[in-house]
């Protein structure tokens, strides 16, 4: 298992953390962002299974194929990923193999940052997010900023985000008609033009909400974890982690234009596959990951949520000589 406590840089990350203490320099500030860990118990096709339409593991190939950026203890290169388990709904008619899975995404290797990283949806914040509240059902933000430890206005904004960033990096949205309902299909033709639009920024996430009706379900997402990118890196995000279940009925879908590849994978797996050099993460990844392995199910890590600590992780770098360790925990 990784030690996070203190990890030799290598690469880029060296490079860049060395030059910022040696250099003094002024940190950027963090900007607002939000992630989703989307969750399903384990299933196991039957007859009735519906599958996806675009293959977990895509097979579309990155076009300019630039080296990722080394994450401490691990490997540059970007290798393939591991053999994904099938997409399918969470409906009836499966059958519950045990366990539980996380959706994760492979970031393009051509992105400016966490390039060819392994992560769960997510995104910054966007200026109009905050701007929901006739949309909202479920804990009021103010619920929600005593969790994570911030303004109503900015939790309210993170909670939109989450779903937003949700529906445009895999189609699945966290919102219904009323209080106690959700979408039930996400994969047709109107849905996939509004995704396009939200994530070109071409349309605001509350115009989305009200002119289809729907109200975001905020009793669905569960804080888990914040994060702070660290001071030496150019571009820092200041984000908040949440979890949610795969609703009944819908599917994830390969859509985002970020990510080269996308599979459904038990957190043990995930964890092994880092650890085995098949897959880079960043730690707010892996550790969410790690966190994940001793819930039986979905309904536990809901459950886990409700009274979480969410504790504040900054990591930071020790310097010795020509080397630098970054220290998260």
């Amino acid at each position: 298992m990784r030690d996070l406590k203190s990890q030799l840089m290598t690469g880029r990350m060296a490079s860049a953390a060395l030059e910022f203490a040696r250099e003094s320099r002024t940190p950027v500030a963090p900007r607002p962002a939000s992630t989703v860990i989307l969750l399903r118990d384990a299933p196991t096709p039957t007859a009735s299974t519906r599958a996806v339409s675009t293959p977990t593991a895509s097979t579309r190939a990155v076009s300019t194929p630039t080296p990722a950026a080394p994450t401490p203890a691990a490997p540059t290169p970007t290798p393939a990923a591991p053999t994904p388990t099938p997409a399918a709904p969470a409906a009836d008619g499966l059958e519950v193999a045990g366990g539980l899975e996380v959706y994760l995404l492979r970031r393009q290797r051509t992105m400016a940052f966490a390039a060819g990283m392994t992560v769960f949806p997510g995104g910054r914040v966007d200026p109009a997010d905050a701007a929901i509240a006739d949309s909202w059902s479920g804990p009021p933000p103010s619920a929600f900023a005593v969790r994570l430890g911030c303004s109503a206005e900015l939790a309210a904004a993170y909670v939109a985000a989450a779903v937003r960033e949700t529906f445009e990096e895999c189609g699945v949205l966290l919102a219904g008609p009323s209080t106690s309902s959700v979408v039930s299909d996400t994969t047709g033709d109107d849905w996939e033009a509004d995704r396009i639009e939200l994530e070109a920024g071409r349309l605001r996430f509350a115009d989305f909400l009200h002119r289809r009706g729907l109200v975001l379900r905020a009793d669905l997402l569960g804080p888990w974890a914040h994060w702070i990118t660290p001071e030496f890196e150019p571009k820092r995000y200041d984000t908040s982690f949440f979890v949610a279940a795969l609703p009944t009925g819908q599917v994830t879908r390969d859509v985002t234009s970020e990510s080269d590849q996308v599979a459904w994978m038990r957190p043990a797996d995930a964890v092994a596959a880092v650890e085995g050099g098949e897959l880079l993460m960043l730690p707010p990844t892996y550790l969410c990951c790690r966190e994940l392995t001793p819930y039986d199910d979905v309904a536990a890590v809901l459950d886990a949520a409700g009274d979480r600590e969410i504790r504040t992780i900054l990591p930071t770098v020790r310097v010795d000589g020509d080397q630098a360790y970054l220290e998260t925990i």
